[in-house]
């Protein structure tokens, strides 16, 4: 184990609360799990595992070297009337901020930006199929029609299925006996998720013992630094989903859980909607992870982290004066009324941990069903919060009024060997026993397309 100091998180929200409650809700439907199960262990969680698994990209080294989190047309742009965040980290997403701008590099479209109007500048890249928000105030979103839509939609939801008396062969519901060394110990995850939330609760799923397959398609490969920051403890393959449905069905008959983390609607030519999958295998758990949520204008688009945060009114709480976001990358602005962003992307980790505890708490019940959770719900539950007095500094984290732990608690990392090069990497942020949990990284797309 190495030890390193625990970043501080500063700002006028209070990211460390809303990060430790999200994590208990997974460590409670955990120890849910364990229960059924026949397994007499603890789980926890500690504020320096929290920490460190919610800026895993910032402590991700790759041979010794650390990585580059954003791409160089992701950020804030300044425009005529305001700003603009766009993310650009993806191939596909650069090259429409490219052609909708007629821009090749970051000059150049902060350039085409800093003339238009940064509604106008937002949807000309919107139109080529890029990723962009004007940046908003918490006032103006209020009234935007996506936020109305979703105002009455809890962040993470649950409807299950029916309790069955005989489940399927390879249910994990099973006893394993006190001696089994992992509460997911033969449960089966097929991971259709991308990016950063998705990962991170597959991920969680697989240091807890579970069989994760990831599947990705050939022809958009996932960036490996994000595939190295959520990698533990799964399985990868690339598949194409078109030219291979019989193994897709037979993965999903014999599965136990669905993770589907892409833009709703975009898998419904598969028959991958939760839906649908609902109806078809009324024995799968479902995680469904969407930006927006299922419903109101928004409710197909794709969306990120850090284009939630400058959307519903965060970055712009995280201005100027604020604390700017340590995993940022660099503004093109004036010091002046610039935006900021979070000191980690708390939405997606957050949301990541929500969305597993729901799973969770569907296997320990011993029923199908669908749980759905979404990042505006993470960002209207994290600006509903009490508020840090002044912006004043809060380090470490603990529940709201408790005593705030040293901020230089060691944060645990460990190293292995893999395909990619030698990783150090921050363990998933959950216990058991005491024990931090890790997992073995593989080699991305390397897999067959098949169960353990």
């Amino acid at each position: 184990m190495h030890t390193s100091p625990i970043p501080a998180w500063a700002g006028p929200l209070d990211v460390p609360s809303f990060a430790m409650d999200a994590v208990r809700q997974a460590a409670s439907a955990a120890g849910r799990v364990a229960r059924v199960r026949g397994l007499d262990v603890a789980i926890d969680t500690t504020p320096s595992l929290v920490a460190g698994s919610f800026a895993a990209i910032d402590h991700l080294r790759v041979d010794g070297r650390p990585v580059e989190a954003w791409g160089e047309l992701s950020g804030f742009f300044a425009a005529d009337d305001g700003w603009v965040r766009l993310h650009g980290n993806y191939p596909h997403h650069q090259a429409a901020i490219r052609r909708a701008l007629g821009a090749e590099d970051r000059d150049g479209a902060a350039a085409a930006i800093r003339r238009l109007p940064a509604g106008d500048a937002a949807e000309r890249i919107l139109a080529e199929g890029g990723i962009a928000t004007p940046v908003r105030t918490a006032e103006d979103w209020a009234a935007h029609p996506q936020a109305r839509a979703m105002r009455d939609v809890p962040w993470r939801r649950i409807d299950p299925g029916e309790e069955r008396e005989d489940p399927p062969v390879g249910r994990m519901i099973r006893p394993v006996g006190r001696t089994a060394p992992l509460p997911l110990e033969g449960v089966r995850v097929l991971d259709l998720t991308r990016v950063v939330a998705g990962p991170m609760a597959t991920q969680l799923l697989g240091c807890l013992g579970a069989d994760v397959l990831r599947i990705d398609p050939p022809q958009r490969p996932e960036l490996r630094d994000a595939y190295l920051a959520s990698g533990m403890g799964k399985r990868s393959v690339e598949l194409d989903l078109s030219a291979s449905r019989e193994v897709l069905e037979s993965l999903l008959r014999s599965a136990d859980v669905i993770a589907h983390g892409y833009r709703p609607g975009s898998l419904a030519r598969f028959g991958l909607t939760p839906d649908d999958l609902r109806e078809r295998f009324d024995h799968l758990v479902i995680g469904a992870l969407s930006a927006w949520g299922e419903v109101g204008p928004w409710g197909e688009h794709a969306g990120f982290d850090s284009i939630v945060q400058a959307a519903t009114g965060i970055a712009d709480v995280y201005g100027s004066g604020g604390a700017d976001g340590a995993s940022d990358p660099v503004h093109d602005a004036s010091p002046d009324g610039k935006p900021g962003a979070l000191p980690v992307q708390a939405l997606d980790h957050a949301t990541g941990n929500v969305l597993a505890a729901g799973i969770l708490d569907l296997l320990a019940d011993g029923r199908g069903g669908v749980v759905r959770a979404s990042l505006l719900g993470a960002a209207r539950e994290l600006m509903e919060r009490p508020t840090v007095p002044d912006g004043s500094h809060r380090p470490g984290l603990s529940d709201s009024g408790a005593a705030r732990p040293d901020p230089t608690e060691p944060l645990a990392t460990f190293e292995q060997a893999t395909g990619h090069g030698r990783i150090r990497t921050v363990p998933a942020p959950l216990r058991v026993d005491g024990s931090p949990l890790t997992g073995a990284i593989t080699q991305y797309g390397a897999a067959a397309p098949a169960w353990r």
